[in-house]
């Protein structure tokens, strides 16, 4: 009812109830991004393709950039573009053959681009250097790569994460979806269960990342 006269009100001040309802939109979308974050931005995707574009260009003009080169590389992979990230990543790896974080990137672009044993490999050696690279999410990468023609493995993977016992909440949620389309139920609550726990315990500055998840858990709940 509340919302209604809401409605009404902005119908009456604006003078166009279409107007109205693009306000009455716009409003509950700031809202939600602002508490929940369930709905994507729109406006990082367009922030991602322009500094893609400016990177793109400090490249042309100093090719042999390692650190130019590793950013475009992430920014690519955040617009799950696996081919041209690998094509990137390729040249920097042999620069930063330290580096666990670009050996899981690495090896993410190779299970994506069908070389599921070269991928594997890179992604395990990065894992032995640094267990916690990227908050554990390299296990479920690993997992879902697995899941279907080894599913031992793909457990095996899962068990793994949580030995690093991760405080990430979309890697439990994440384990959540794995272990229920494999059919284990019970697993499945078990890692919804500990994404809701991890949330509740985390400080309130850290909270409005992880939202999203569990609240998806509670929804699997329901």
């Amino acid at each position: 009812m509340g919302k209604f006269f809401g409605f009404i009100l902005l119908w009456n001040l604006l003078g166009n109830p279409f107007l109205a309802i693009i306000v009455i939109v716009i409003v509950a979308y700031a809202l939600e991004r602002r508490f929940i974050g369930l709905t994507p931005s729109i406006l990082k995707p367009l922030r991602r393709n322009r500094r893609l574009s400016a990177v793109r260009r400090e490249l042309d003009g100093h090719p042999h950039d390692t650190r130019s080169k590793l950013e475009a590389a992430r920014l690519y992979l955040e617009k799950k573009r696996y081919k041209q990230a690998h094509d990137y990543l390729e040249q920097v790896l042999p620069v930063m053959d330290e580096s666990a974080e670009v050996m899981v990137e690495l090896g993410l672009c190779k299970l994506k681009l069908g070389d599921s044993r070269e991928g594997e490999a890179l992604i395990v050696q990065g894992l032995e250097r640094n267990p916690r690279v990227h908050y554990g999410d390299p296990y479920l990468w690993l997992s879902e790569a697995n899941m279907t023609a080894h599913p031992d493995k793909s457990l095996r993977y899962l068990e793994e994460l949580r030995e690093v016992h991760s405080s990430s909440c979309e890697a439990y949620y994440r384990m959540g979806q794995l272990y229920e389309s494999m059919g284990n139920k019970e697993a499945a609550r078990d890692a919804y269960e500990q994404t809701r726990r991890i949330y509740r315990g985390l400080p309130k500055y850290k909270r409005k990342s992880e939202r999203r998840w569990a609240l998806l858990s509670s929804l699997k709940r329901v």
